[in-house]
């Protein structure tokens, strides 16, 4: 098992939901064996596709720039030092307001798989 990751040596990609992931820790990688860690970039204007996992349950904590989560029903801003719990099953997604990207950490517990991850299309 790795235990530790170089944040330089880890290749972003493109999840489903359309955000840049680069993911720090993952058991299919890493060899931990119940969630994944990963950090997301939105850029400023963009937000990923509202979604939502039928299985995992997701923590957002915001390390820079602001947004505005879609969480359900409910709409609220974040910023650095916010964390957010995404529930099994909740429709949710996250925009980047203002001039800078939005970056936060994403704790996926089970770990992310792009099958659990079910499109919603647009709320608006």
């Amino acid at each position: 098992m790795i235990k530790l990751q170089a944040h330089a040596a880890v290749v972003p990609y493109i999840t489903k939901d359309g955000s840049e992931i680069r993911e720090l820790m993952h058991p299919a990688v890493h060899g931990n064996r119940a969630q994944s860690l990963a950090e997301a970039t939105i850029q400023p204007g963009c937000r990923t596709e509202r979604h939502r996992h039928r299985l995992t349950e997701e923590l957002y904590h915001i390390t820079a720039g602001s947004g505005r989560m879609t969480l359900g029903d409910d709409r609220f801003t974040v910023g650095p030092g916010d964390t957010v719990c995404i529930p099994p099953g909740t429709p949710h997604c996250i925009e980047a307001v203002g001039e800078a990207p939005l970056k936060l950490l994403c704790c996926c517990s089970p770990a992310y798989d792009h099958a659990d991850t079910e499109l919603l299309g647009d709320n608006d």
